[in-house]
């Protein structure tokens, strides 16, 4: 019986070990996403004060071809996409939106 009680033991202290380890990781890998983020977000600022006259213009979707509907959605859907990464705005959006739509 003592040796059972010295393995439950081990066992509990080894389980107790474990999650504070996981817990410990997991909270210093989301400060380190953290000050990524905010490392990124602050040369993003940089780089819109240091050239404010560098906008980028995207070209329109390429016109449908074949079954127009499954184009125009198929384009949409990419559209959607660009918008979601944050690599157009939503004005961008909106007016190549209105021109897949005509």
């Amino acid at each position: 019986m003592p040796l059972l009680r010295g393995v439950a033991r081990t066992a509990v202290i080894a389980g107790t070990a474990t999650a504070v380890s996981n817990r410990v990781s997991r909270r210093q890998a989301g400060r380190w996403a953290e000050k990524d983020q905010q490392a990124a977000d602050a040369q993003g600022y940089q780089d819109q004060q240091q050239y404010p006259q560098q906008q980028q213009q995207y070209a329109p979707p390429p016109e449908p071809q074949g079954d127009e509907m499954d184009a125009k959605l198929s384009q949409l859907k990419q559209l959607g996409e660009l918008k979601s990464q944050g690599v157009i705005t939503d004005a961008e959006f909106d007016a190549q939106k209105a021109k897949i739509l005509g």
